[in-house]
């Protein structure tokens, strides 16, 4: 077998390639549909070298998702937007500039509704805490706060998705911006 020529990265670095292919390939495939072999090559790898890093196509698939959401967190800032309204039109600012990785998250998403996939607790998990947190901030913006926390998830996903579906003939934005009129009053 043939020695592949590759550089030789920081670890830290390999990792960030690593996911950032990784990210595409699920985006474009499905977890399912993600092999280990691909993403090695995309790394100039072996799938061993591969496994050093990330463990297993589960620990991999881990690693994708918190780094997608450190990197959100990040984006929004610290502390972010104050204001329901206020986040909710800044995280789909950001998920408009990101549509490889809103595809990411709707297709893990829908797999992961399967209780035998790698993802399912970590989305289980991830609803419910959106969910939390929203219905914290709808307390006293709405006299149902875990309602409206609900019909902002719906809303946002079912935009993101028609987005998905034919971004050029679907503004994101402008969407929200009409849909949060409704939501908000």
């Amino acid at each position: 077998m043939a020695r592949r020529n590759r550089a030789r990265l920081p670890a830290e670095e390999r990792r960030r390639q690593i996911i950032e292919a990784a990210t595409a390939l699920v985006a474009e495939r499905g977890f399912w549909g993600l092999s280990m072999q691909d993403v090695a090559d995309d790394c100039g790898l072996t799938v061993p070298g591969l496994l050093h890093h990330v463990g297993s196509k589960d620990g991999l698939l881990v690693a994708v998702l918190e780094h997608r959401d450190a990197e959100d967190q990040r984006a929004l800032g610290d502390p972010p937007p104050e204001g329901l309204r206020e986040l909710c039109a800044a995280l789909v600012r950001r998920n408009a500039t990101q549509p490889e990785i809103v595809r990411l998250f709707a297709v893990l998403a829908a797999e992961s509704l399967a209780p035998d996939h790698p993802a399912h607790a970590y989305f289980t998990a991830r609803q419910q805490a959106v969910l939390d947190a929203l219905t914290t901030l709808a307390e006293g913006v709405s006299p149902r706060p875990e309602t409206l926390a609900r019909q902002i998830v719906a809303t946002m996903d079912g935009l993101q998705l028609q987005w998905l579906r034919d971004p050029a003939g679907t503004d994101l934005v402008a969407m929200w911006t009409a849909a949060e009129k409704v939501l908000f009053g």
